[in-house]
């Protein structure tokens, strides 16, 4: 009994190697990935060029250039912070 066994075993064996192999089953899966977006428009401008800078007003030719410095500056800000704040809003939104 045993050496039928024995004599059996590499048959069998040989029939896992050489049988039929299944077709790989093919699945196709969509997965969504968020991405990073920027939300500055591209059309939005760079910061000016502020007078108003410590090595600006040091050079000033007296307290009339200074504080006209100080007002272009200021009105400059003003400006620009009107330019930024709906950008601001409007990517507040969209991240909600």
């Amino acid at each position: 009994m045993t050496r039928i066994a024995i004599l059996a075993a590499p048959l069998l064996l040989t029939g896992c190697f050489f049988g039929a192999t299944p077709e790989p089953e093919i699945r196709t899966q969509t997965v969504y990935v968020d991405r990073l977006m920027s939300c500055v428009p591209e059309n939005l401008r760079a910061a000016p060029e502020y007078p108003d800078t410590d090595e600006q007003i040091a050079a000033s030719d007296g307290p009339a250039d200074r504080y006209a410095r100080v007002v272009a500056g200021r009105l400059l800000r003003i400006a620009r912070l009107n330019e930024i704040e709906p950008v601001i809003e409007a990517c507040r939104e969209v991240k909600q």
